[in-house]
């Protein structure tokens, strides 16, 4: 990587504001590269390009002995004076990939600011606000010289370099990834550089070819112009051609061929016989791969607003009309009717000629909203989350970029869609955590709404019965305006809640067990009054681990510091960090012992359990391996909405969101684990999830019941989520973070330092420290470590981390980035090292 011609994110680039018209063609593009470096790179233009040239468009660049694909975030006519580059070293780009840039100037915005604010590299935010495959990959091609031909039966055949230019002269050009397949990746990596340094062979990189592209069918139009009877002389129409001509005036004048040949009942022998007379032509039509093209929409249904509701959508409305940033925090206990408040402000932004956007914090709410934002406003709607193919995904954001869909729904990555003239965000469930990305680039989809909101001047809207400790702060202090719903709708009450204690069912029994007789027993009676129930436990899987009885062994992932959780359907034991996934033994691996246990339960094992002891309960399971099979996830979620089902039973997916009517118990297995989490938000979480998955029953006309089981029945954050007590709660935990010096009070930052070789990282987190306590002399940080990570071996990884607090967020930022810069210059590798800007947990 040549150092000089790269410069630190800074004051280089325009981060994708409007420029001046060109008086001159612009000589070099800055790219941002999508590798984990926090760098741009500055790359010459050919003489093709600079007239062409634009900001937000993709190009092939080099990049040490790669090409890689990178993103243009600056154009300049000459290098500035201060910059330490070379002309003579500047490197050329190889390729431009777009003449219309892919990257929206607004898109290109939010980016830099995550870039800046999380310290993540600008290029992998990039790449991560495009859909996946929309980039082509580069691909290393080999091929034979005139001399390698000439040496060719000069060498042993035995040889792997002999072998290798035999395949590729066989092959004309031969792929790597080939070579690699046929004679190991070492084996051809070696041979094939041996080879190029003789002149025998040129390794060649190129555009893979492998990027999503538009998909398109073969169609039939009539050809108007043409009148049939005059067609092909006195020859006149057969029975099955007339079909056809029929059948494309209904579908005013085009359709596919195969659902012309479907329609019209006739053969393809008879649509080409029209085309030879002139009659039809076929043409290459795109096809809009819809993620709801199957889907059931559900009936449009017109709801009068209560006197809240409208008070506040009046609110609401205010800073929409005037097109004037404003931030709301919507304060709605359960079932208060936040949803048909959203609803009315997207078709208000939607009159007032702007568009809105809606994130979600799952993909298994995803269905449901996306259903009735379909119903409500047609295809306007775009919908973007991880479950959708790579086509269907490709197609909504090209739908959202051209202004065909004016509303997206989706998960925290939709917070980049590249969506035209935002007038309307809201980030529903705002408290949850899952908006938070856990793995490079970090960066927080409420937070990146909320400031891409204020760059556009659009209206934000926060809406959870439980608000996050900060959110609910700054309310309290005046930085986000406060809307409040304390009712259900028609007044409906709040589901009783009753702790069990089951340290009571312990000494009942003498044993551990389950489900308390009381859960049992509430189980049955609500079956058998036709109504339904939701059973949660926050862990899937069917047994926590696997316990050998006789060595006290339990089976430990080979890549990560976790047990493996036993998944009995699939008969494997899987990590949930890695997804290692291996065998379940009927021996233990330590000792050879036969007596294999396994311990602790999980939604799979409840779900078997429930169907033992109530065979006649037709019930599902709703957690993380069912949603990766989306057909299954929504069939289930849709058929308990429509009373074919009696029970779901899941993990917190189910505590957030859902309207199911019919529901009047639910049940929390266990609250125990998220309780004693060594992270100072477990009592929040905790708290949050008893309320909103209490919030699910009793929606309907009938009461509904909660049943904790614990064995902590005293905890605060249990007592208060039983009273539906959220100020209570608020009040004692935010003395709690005041006291302890955790946020809101403080600014609060991760340095994980990670990588296979121990003895490294502990080098460079020692030497991380050593510079944080120089550039720390006015003591403006408390700096914890370097100490094990909570999980301190990950995905093959060992993972040493450091914990720093400020009052002062600039500082914080300026001692991190003077730290670190003095790290990565003293020669430790910058990919080691992570750093996490308000990180939403401590594990």
């Amino acid at each position: 990587m040549p150092k000089n011609t790269a410069t630190r994110i800074g004051s280089s680039t325009d981060g994708g504001r409007s420029q001046a018209p060109r008086e001159s063609a612009p000589q070099y593009a800055d790219v941002a590269v999508p590798v984990h470096v926090n760098l741009i790179f500055t790359y010459r233009l050919t003489e093709s390009m600079r007239d062409v040239a634009q900001v937000g468009a993709r190009v092939m660049v080099p990049l040490g002995r790669k090409l890689t694909t990178g993103y243009v975030v600056g154009l300049r006519d000459n290098l500035k004076p201060s910059s330490s580059l070379v002309e003579s070293e500047i490197k050329e780009v190889a390729e431009l990939l777009d003449l219309e840039p892919v990257v929206t100037p607004e898109v290109l915005q939010i980016t830099r600011w995550v870039s800046d604010y999380y310290a993540s590299p600008w290029g992998e935010v990039i790449k991560a606000a495009l859909p996946p495959g929309i980039s082509a990959g580069v691909e290393r091609f080999l091929s034979i010289t005139p001399k390698g031909k000439e040496e060719l039966s000069n060498l042993r055949t035995t040889t792997i370099k002999a072998r290798l230019l035999a395949l590729i002269a066989n092959s004309g050009e031969l792929t790597f990834r080939a070579a690699a397949n046929t004679l190991g990746q070492k084996q051809a990596g070696h041979a094939a550089r041996e080879l190029e340094r003789e002149g025998l062979i040129r390794i060649l990189q190129r555009q893979s070819g492998s990027a999503v592209k538009e998909k398109i069918q073969r169609a039939v139009r009539l050809r108007s112009s043409i009148p049939l009877d005059n067609a092909g002389g006195d020859r006149k129409p057969t029975t099955a051609q007339c079909r056809i001509i029929d059948t494309l005036n209904a579908a005013e004048g085009a359709m596919s061929i195969k659902q012309l040949l479907t329609a019209a009942d006739v053969s393809e022998s008879a649509i080409k016989t029209l085309q030879k007379r002139g009659v039809v032509e076929f043409f290459d039509q795109p096809v809009r791969r819809d993620p709801l093209a199957t889907a059931v929409m559900p009936q449009a249904h017109a709801h009068e607003l209560t006197a809240a509701q409208l008070s506040i959508l009046r609110e609401i409305e205010r800073p929409l009309a005037q097109k004037s940033y404003a931030t709301f925090l919507l304060h709605g206990v359960t079932g208060s009717g936040k949803t048909e408040v959203y609803l009315r402000a997207m078709r208000t932004v939607l009159e007032l000629g702007r568009s809105a956007m809606m994130l979600v914090p799952e993909i298994a709410l995803t269905p449901i909203f996306s259903r009735r934002l379909r119903t409500e406003f047609g295809d306007q709607v775009a919908i973007f989350h991880s479950s959708l193919s790579k086509g269907e995904r490709f197609d909504e954001w090209t739908r959202v970029k051209n202004g065909a869909a004016r509303i997206v729904i989706g998960t925290r990555s939709a917070v980049f869609a590249p969506i035209n003239d935002l007038g309307l965000v809201i980030v529903d469930e705002e408290h949850e955590s899952t908006y938070r990305q856990q793995d490079s680039p970090y960066y927080n989809g409420r937070d990146a709404a909320i400031v891409r909101a204020q760059k556009e001047s659009a209206v934000v809207v926060l809406g959870s019965a439980t608000p996050s400790l900060e959110s609910f702060h700054n309310a309290r202090t005046g930085k986000y305006q406060y809307l409040q719903l304390p009712d259900r709708i028609a007044n409906r009450p709040m589901a009783s809640a009753r702790i069990i204690d089951m340290r009571e069912v312990f000494a009942r029994y003498g044993k551990p067990r389950v489900f308390s007789d009381e859960l049992l027993t509430a189980i049955e009676e609500t079956n058998n009054r036709g109504e339904q129930a939701i059973i949660l436990l926050n862990r899937r899987g069917y047994s926590s681990f696997v316990l050998c009885r006789s060595c006290g062994e339990s089976i430990h992932c080979p890549n990560c510091d976790v047990t493996l959780t036993y998944h009995r359907s699939e008969r494997v034991i899987v990590c949930h960090y890695c997804n290692h996934r291996q065998a379940a033994p009927s021996l233990c691996p330590n000792c050879s012992g036969k007596y294999i246990y396994y311990v602790g339960e999980g939604t799979e094992q409840l779900e078997e359990m429930l169907r033992e002891i109530f065979p006649a309960l037709r019930l599902a399971r709703i957690d993380r391996d069912t949603t990766s099979r989306r057909s299954l996830f929504e069939k289930s979620l849709f058929d308990f909405s429509e009373g074919k089902l009696d029970m779901l039973v899941g993990t917190q997916m189910l505590a957030k969101g859902h309207d199911f009517p019919n529901v009047t118990l639910v049940g929390v297995v266990s609250v125990d684990a998220g309780l004693q989490l060594p992270d100072f938000r477990a009592a929040e979480r905790t708290f949050q999830l008893i309320t909103q998955v209490a919030g699910r029953a009793g929606r309907g006309d009938r009461p509904g019941q909660v049943l904790i089981q614990t064995y902590h029945p005293d905890h605060y954050a249990l007592r208060h989520a039983c009273a539906q007590d959220y100020q209570g709660f608020y009040d004692e935990e935010i003395r709690y973070r005041q006291n302890h010096s955790y946020p809101p009070f403080v600014a609060l930052a991760t340095l994980l330092v990670h990588g296979p070789d121990l003895k490294r990282i502990r080098a460079t987190a020692l030497t991380l420290r050593r510079e944080l306590d120089l550039a720390n002399r006015d003591r403006a940080c408390r700096i914890l470590g370097p100490a094990p990570a909570p999980l301190s071996r990950l995905k093959g990884e060992h993972r040493i981390q450091l914990f720093l607090k400020s009052r002062s967020r600039r500082q914080l930022r300026k001692l991190i980035d003077t730290a670190v810069a003095a790290v990565i210059g003293s020669g430790h590798n910058p990919r080691t090292i992570n750093v996490e800007i308000d990180p939403i947990s401590i594990m």
